[in-house]
Protein backbone atom coordinates (compact mmCIF):
# COMPACT_ATOMS: atom_id res chain seq x y z
CA UNK A 1 0.00 0.00 0.00
CA UNK A 2 1.16 3.55 -0.70
CA UNK A 3 2.64 5.04 2.47
CA UNK A 4 0.73 7.76 4.23
CA UNK A 5 2.07 11.18 3.26
CA UNK A 6 2.88 13.93 5.75
CA UNK A 7 1.74 17.57 5.65
CA UNK A 8 4.11 20.09 4.15
CA UNK A 9 5.68 22.52 6.65
CA UNK A 10 3.26 25.29 5.65
CA UNK A 11 0.28 22.92 5.81
CA UNK A 12 1.38 21.66 9.22
CA UNK A 13 1.57 25.23 10.52
CA UNK A 14 -1.96 25.93 9.26
CA UNK A 15 -3.31 22.70 10.75
CA UNK A 16 -1.73 23.44 14.11
CA UNK A 17 -3.19 26.95 14.12
CA UNK A 18 -6.65 25.69 13.19
CA UNK A 19 -6.50 23.03 15.90
CA UNK A 20 -6.00 25.80 18.44
CA UNK A 21 -8.63 28.16 17.04
CA UNK A 22 -11.28 25.49 16.47
CA UNK A 23 -10.83 23.59 19.70
CA UNK A 24 -14.22 22.66 21.07
CA UNK A 25 -16.14 23.34 17.85
CA UNK A 26 -18.52 20.64 16.65
CA UNK A 27 -18.21 18.79 13.36
CA UNK A 28 -20.72 20.69 11.16
CA UNK A 29 -21.89 17.46 9.50
CA UNK A 30 -23.14 16.16 12.87
CA UNK A 31 -25.35 19.22 13.43
CA UNK A 32 -28.78 20.12 12.14
CA UNK A 33 -28.16 21.47 8.60
CA UNK A 34 -28.83 25.14 9.33
CA UNK A 35 -26.56 25.05 12.37
CA UNK A 36 -23.90 23.25 10.36
CA UNK A 37 -24.11 25.90 7.65
CA UNK A 38 -23.74 28.69 10.18
CA UNK A 39 -20.67 27.03 11.66
CA UNK A 40 -19.15 26.38 8.22
CA UNK A 41 -19.72 30.04 7.30
CA UNK A 42 -18.10 31.16 10.54
CA UNK A 43 -14.99 29.04 10.07
CA UNK A 44 -14.64 30.22 6.45
CA UNK A 45 -14.60 33.91 7.39
CA UNK A 46 -10.88 33.71 8.14
CA UNK A 47 -10.14 32.76 4.53
CA UNK A 48 -12.04 35.78 3.19
CA UNK A 49 -10.14 38.54 4.92
CA UNK A 50 -7.70 40.84 3.08
CA UNK A 51 -9.33 39.82 -0.20
CA UNK A 52 -7.28 40.18 -3.40
CA UNK A 53 -8.21 43.39 -5.24
CA UNK A 54 -10.45 43.12 -8.30
CA UNK A 55 -12.12 45.65 -10.56
CA UNK A 56 -15.61 44.77 -9.31
CA UNK A 57 -17.41 42.40 -6.97
CA UNK A 58 -21.19 42.59 -6.61
CA UNK A 59 -24.16 40.46 -5.69
CA UNK A 60 -27.00 39.85 -8.14
CA UNK A 61 -29.67 37.37 -9.09
CA UNK A 62 -28.93 34.96 -11.93
CA UNK A 63 -31.50 32.45 -13.19
CA UNK A 64 -33.45 33.19 -10.01
CA UNK A 65 -30.46 32.24 -7.85
CA UNK A 66 -28.39 34.47 -5.55
CA UNK A 67 -24.99 34.98 -7.15
CA UNK A 68 -21.86 37.07 -6.98
CA UNK A 69 -19.98 38.44 -9.96
CA UNK A 70 -16.25 39.14 -9.74
CA UNK A 71 -14.57 41.11 -12.52
CA UNK A 72 -10.76 41.08 -12.53
CA UNK A 73 -8.62 44.10 -13.20
CA UNK A 74 -7.78 44.17 -16.89
CA UNK A 75 -10.93 42.23 -17.82
CA UNK A 76 -11.22 41.96 -21.61
CA UNK A 77 -14.96 41.33 -21.55
CA UNK A 78 -14.49 38.15 -23.55
CA UNK A 79 -14.22 35.24 -21.08
CA UNK A 80 -16.39 34.28 -18.12
CA UNK A 81 -16.45 31.33 -15.73
CA UNK A 82 -19.49 29.84 -14.01
CA UNK A 83 -18.09 28.94 -10.58
CA UNK A 84 -19.76 26.19 -8.54
CA UNK A 85 -18.72 26.33 -4.90
CA UNK A 86 -17.96 23.27 -2.77
CA UNK A 87 -19.24 22.35 0.67
CA UNK A 88 -20.44 18.75 0.50
CA UNK A 89 -23.55 19.76 -1.49
CA UNK A 90 -24.85 21.05 1.87
CA UNK A 91 -22.73 23.98 3.07
CA UNK A 92 -21.03 27.17 1.87
CA UNK A 93 -22.02 29.96 -0.50
CA UNK A 94 -20.72 32.69 -2.77
CA UNK A 95 -19.61 34.52 0.38
CA UNK A 96 -17.53 31.63 1.76
CA UNK A 97 -15.86 31.29 -1.65
CA UNK A 98 -15.36 34.99 -2.38
CA UNK A 99 -11.59 34.73 -1.93
CA UNK A 100 -11.44 31.69 -4.23
CA UNK A 101 -13.55 33.42 -6.87
CA UNK A 102 -11.28 36.47 -6.81
CA UNK A 103 -8.16 34.35 -7.12
CA UNK A 104 -9.67 32.42 -10.03
CA UNK A 105 -10.61 35.69 -11.74
CA UNK A 106 -7.17 37.21 -11.29
CA UNK A 107 -5.37 34.02 -12.34
CA UNK A 108 -7.47 33.45 -15.47
CA UNK A 109 -8.27 37.02 -16.47
CA UNK A 110 -11.93 36.00 -16.77
CA UNK A 111 -14.93 37.33 -14.87
CA UNK A 112 -16.28 34.77 -12.40
CA UNK A 113 -19.93 34.21 -11.54
CA UNK A 114 -20.53 32.14 -8.38
CA UNK A 115 -24.09 30.83 -8.06
CA UNK A 116 -25.81 29.63 -4.90
CA UNK A 117 -27.58 26.39 -5.77
CA UNK A 118 -30.10 24.68 -3.50
CA UNK A 119 -28.43 22.68 -0.76
CA UNK A 120 -28.92 19.19 0.66
CA UNK A 121 -30.40 17.58 2.66
CA UNK A 122 -33.49 19.78 2.18
CA UNK A 123 -32.79 19.74 -1.57
CA UNK A 124 -30.98 16.51 -2.48
CA UNK A 125 -30.07 15.37 -5.98
CA UNK A 126 -31.06 16.50 -8.56
CA UNK A 127 -31.93 19.99 -7.24
CA UNK A 128 -28.42 21.39 -7.00
CA UNK A 129 -27.52 20.02 -10.42
CA UNK A 130 -30.69 21.47 -11.93
CA UNK A 131 -29.76 24.88 -10.53
CA UNK A 132 -26.29 24.69 -12.06
CA UNK A 133 -27.82 23.78 -15.42
CA UNK A 134 -30.31 26.65 -15.10
CA UNK A 135 -27.46 29.04 -14.36
CA UNK A 136 -25.60 27.75 -17.40
CA UNK A 137 -28.67 28.18 -19.62
CA UNK A 138 -29.09 31.79 -18.45
CA UNK A 139 -25.51 32.84 -19.26
CA UNK A 140 -24.76 35.87 -21.44
CA UNK A 141 -23.95 34.25 -24.77
CA UNK A 142 -21.96 37.28 -25.90
CA UNK A 143 -19.20 35.93 -23.64
CA UNK A 144 -17.14 32.77 -23.99
CA UNK A 145 -18.07 30.70 -20.92
CA UNK A 146 -16.14 28.06 -19.04
CA UNK A 147 -16.97 26.32 -15.77
CA UNK A 148 -15.09 25.71 -12.51
CA UNK A 149 -15.78 23.98 -9.23
CA UNK A 150 -14.13 22.63 -6.10
CA UNK A 151 -15.02 19.44 -4.22
CA UNK A 152 -18.81 18.94 -4.46
CA UNK A 153 -18.82 21.93 -6.80
CA UNK A 154 -16.46 20.05 -9.11
CA UNK A 155 -18.88 17.12 -8.96
CA UNK A 156 -21.76 19.37 -9.99
CA UNK A 157 -19.73 21.07 -12.72
CA UNK A 158 -18.68 17.75 -14.25
CA UNK A 159 -22.17 16.28 -13.87
CA UNK A 160 -23.61 19.34 -15.61
CA UNK A 161 -21.27 18.83 -18.56
CA UNK A 162 -22.24 15.16 -18.80
CA UNK A 163 -25.91 16.16 -18.85
CA UNK A 164 -25.23 18.74 -21.57
CA UNK A 165 -23.51 16.05 -23.64
CA UNK A 166 -26.46 13.71 -23.13
CA UNK A 167 -28.96 16.40 -24.11
CA UNK A 168 -26.97 17.94 -26.99
CA UNK A 169 -26.45 21.25 -25.20
CA UNK A 170 -23.68 23.80 -25.60
CA UNK A 171 -20.64 22.84 -23.55
CA UNK A 172 -18.26 25.14 -21.71
CA UNK A 173 -15.12 26.14 -23.57
CA UNK A 174 -13.07 24.49 -20.81
CA UNK A 175 -13.36 23.43 -17.18
CA UNK A 176 -11.24 23.84 -14.04
CA UNK A 177 -12.00 21.08 -11.52
CA UNK A 178 -10.36 21.20 -8.11
CA UNK A 179 -10.14 18.13 -5.79
CA UNK A 180 -13.55 16.87 -6.87
CA UNK A 181 -15.78 14.12 -5.53
CA UNK A 182 -16.51 11.88 -8.51
CA UNK A 183 -17.69 8.64 -6.93
CA UNK A 184 -18.82 7.01 -3.70
CA UNK A 185 -16.17 4.30 -3.29
CA UNK A 186 -15.26 4.65 0.38
CA UNK A 187 -12.66 1.88 0.10
CA UNK A 188 -10.45 3.63 -2.47
CA UNK A 189 -6.72 3.89 -1.64
CA UNK A 190 -6.99 7.49 -0.49
CA UNK A 191 -10.09 6.81 1.61
CA UNK A 192 -8.16 4.02 3.32
CA UNK A 193 -5.08 6.19 3.91
CA UNK A 194 -6.88 9.33 5.09
CA UNK A 195 -10.10 7.93 6.55
CA UNK A 196 -9.47 9.99 9.69
CA UNK A 197 -8.06 13.09 8.02
CA UNK A 198 -6.34 15.42 8.57
CA UNK A 199 -9.23 17.67 7.59
CA UNK A 200 -11.89 15.86 5.62
CA UNK A 201 -12.66 12.33 6.83
CA UNK A 202 -14.45 9.29 5.44
CA UNK A 203 -17.22 9.69 8.04
CA UNK A 204 -17.85 13.29 6.98
CA UNK A 205 -18.01 12.30 3.31
CA UNK A 206 -20.42 9.47 4.10
CA UNK A 207 -22.71 11.94 5.87
CA UNK A 208 -22.49 14.35 2.95
CA UNK A 209 -23.37 11.55 0.53
CA UNK A 210 -26.28 10.42 2.69
CA UNK A 211 -27.64 13.96 2.58
CA UNK A 212 -27.16 14.34 -1.17
CA UNK A 213 -28.09 11.07 -2.86
CA UNK A 214 -29.65 7.77 -1.87
CA UNK A 215 -27.49 4.70 -2.42
CA UNK A 216 -29.60 3.48 -5.34
CA UNK A 217 -28.83 6.72 -7.22
CA UNK A 218 -25.07 6.69 -6.80
CA UNK A 219 -24.29 4.67 -9.93
CA UNK A 220 -25.72 7.40 -12.16
CA UNK A 221 -23.13 9.53 -14.01
CA UNK A 222 -25.00 12.68 -12.98
CA UNK A 223 -24.34 11.71 -9.35
CA UNK A 224 -21.01 9.84 -9.67
CA UNK A 225 -19.26 11.08 -12.82
CA UNK A 226 -16.78 8.19 -12.71
CA UNK A 227 -19.74 6.04 -13.80
CA UNK A 228 -19.89 7.90 -17.13
CA UNK A 229 -19.22 6.01 -20.34
CA UNK A 230 -15.95 6.38 -22.23
CA UNK A 231 -17.87 8.10 -25.03
CA UNK A 232 -19.24 10.72 -22.64
CA UNK A 233 -15.84 11.37 -21.07
CA UNK A 234 -14.25 11.64 -24.50
CA UNK A 235 -16.81 14.30 -25.47
CA UNK A 236 -15.97 16.61 -22.55
CA UNK A 237 -14.31 19.95 -23.26
CA UNK A 238 -10.67 20.42 -22.21
CA UNK A 239 -10.31 19.94 -18.46
CA UNK A 240 -7.80 21.00 -15.84
CA UNK A 241 -7.72 18.72 -12.78
CA UNK A 242 -5.99 18.93 -9.46
CA UNK A 243 -6.05 16.95 -6.22
CA UNK A 244 -4.76 17.26 -2.68
CA UNK A 245 -2.32 14.58 -1.55
CA UNK A 246 -3.74 14.24 1.99
CA UNK A 247 -7.35 13.92 0.90
CA UNK A 248 -9.77 10.97 1.08
CA UNK A 249 -10.98 12.13 -2.35
CA UNK A 250 -7.55 12.04 -4.01
CA UNK A 251 -8.20 8.67 -5.66
CA UNK A 252 -11.35 10.06 -7.28
CA UNK A 253 -9.32 12.53 -9.33
CA UNK A 254 -6.52 10.04 -9.97
CA UNK A 255 -9.07 7.58 -11.37
CA UNK A 256 -10.70 10.25 -13.52
CA UNK A 257 -7.33 11.39 -14.85
CA UNK A 258 -6.35 7.79 -15.66
CA UNK A 259 -9.57 7.21 -17.60
CA UNK A 260 -9.09 10.40 -19.56
CA UNK A 261 -5.50 9.45 -20.43
CA UNK A 262 -6.64 6.01 -21.56
CA UNK A 263 -8.98 7.76 -24.00
CA UNK A 264 -6.04 9.62 -25.53
CA UNK A 265 -6.89 12.94 -23.94
CA UNK A 266 -4.25 15.34 -22.62
CA UNK A 267 -5.98 17.03 -19.69
CA UNK A 268 -3.42 18.48 -17.24
CA UNK A 269 -3.52 17.02 -13.73
CA UNK A 270 -1.62 18.51 -10.79
CA UNK A 271 -1.29 16.54 -7.56
CA UNK A 272 -0.38 18.85 -4.68
CA UNK A 273 1.44 16.70 -2.16
CA UNK A 274 1.33 17.50 1.52
CA UNK A 275 -1.95 19.44 1.59
CA UNK A 276 -5.46 18.62 2.75
CA UNK A 277 -8.84 18.75 1.06
CA UNK A 278 -10.03 22.31 0.55
CA UNK A 279 -6.51 23.73 0.60
CA UNK A 280 -7.29 26.31 -2.08
CA UNK A 281 -9.58 28.06 0.39
CA UNK A 282 -6.43 28.80 2.41
CA UNK A 283 -4.83 31.22 -0.04
CA UNK A 284 -4.09 33.75 2.68
CA UNK A 285 -1.80 31.34 4.53
CA UNK A 286 -0.77 28.54 2.21
CA UNK A 287 1.78 28.89 -0.64
CA UNK A 288 0.48 25.69 -2.26
CA UNK A 289 -2.96 27.29 -2.57
CA UNK A 290 -1.59 30.35 -4.33
CA UNK A 291 0.44 28.10 -6.63
CA UNK A 292 -2.67 26.05 -7.44
CA UNK A 293 -4.58 29.10 -8.64
CA UNK A 294 -1.65 30.23 -10.74
CA UNK A 295 -1.24 26.82 -12.38
CA UNK A 296 -4.93 26.61 -13.22
CA UNK A 297 -4.88 30.18 -14.50
CA UNK A 298 -1.90 29.50 -16.75
CA UNK A 299 -3.66 26.53 -18.35
CA UNK A 300 -6.83 28.59 -18.79
CA UNK A 301 -5.03 31.55 -20.37
CA UNK A 302 -3.08 29.33 -22.77
CA UNK A 303 -6.26 27.69 -24.00
CA UNK A 304 -8.19 30.95 -24.18
CA UNK A 305 -5.50 32.53 -26.30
Amino acid sequence: MTPRRQPSPAMRAVLDRLAQKDRGLADPTTLEPQAGRALAALTNIRWNEDLPPVAESRTLMHAGLPARLVVPEGDTGRDAILHVHGGGWAFCSAATHEGAARRIANATGARVLTVEYRLAPEHPYPHGLEDVLSAWAARDTDLRWSIAGDSAGANLALAAMLRLIEEGGTLPAQALLFYGVYGADFSSPSYELYADGPGLTRAKMQRYWNWYAARELRDRPAVSPLAASDAALAALPPLYLNAAGLDPLCSDTERLAARLRALGRNDPFDLFEGVVHGFMQMGLALPEARDAFQRAGAVFRKRAG
